[in-house]
């Protein structure tokens, strides 16, 4: 089993900043894609980031330029540090990750979600 734990989550006015943790544990043999999903009140569960495990990272077009996905892959813990924060990013962000871990002697593929963080923006 692989576990992920977000943390981080909280209120904050518009034109704030928040820092969001994800750090997965457990019988890690590899991490390999970590995302950042997202889920509004009402509106479908939304990819907002993407990074590698060599680093390479994508946005979605609603978060380029504002927010910044990172890892420390010793750790096995993803990061996102989200600027400029607007009503609109109020949501529940959700960390998501795939990679190969072991299962006794053997090494199969995991996919794992955290539970979930609330993030609220509001004045």
């Amino acid at each position: 089993q692989v576990q992920l734990v977000e943390s981080g989550g909280g209120r904050v006015q518009p034109g704030g900043s928040l820092r969001l943790s994800c750090a997965a544990s457990g019988n890690i043999y590899g991490v390999y894609d970590m995302d950042w999903y997202r889920q509004a009140p009402g509106k479908p569960r939304e990819l907002i980031a993407r990074i590698s495990a060599d680093g390479d990272t994508n946005y979605g077009d609603s978060v380029k330029g504002r927010f910044t996905i990172s890892r420390e892959n010793a750790k096995n813990t993803m990061y996102l540090q989200m600027n400029s924060l607007s009503p609109e990013d109020t949501a529940v962000y959700y960390c998501h990750a795939e990679g190969s871990m072991w299962d006794g002697p053997s090494i199969v593929p995991f996919g794992s979600w955290g539970q979930g963080t609330q993030v609220t923006v509001s004045a």
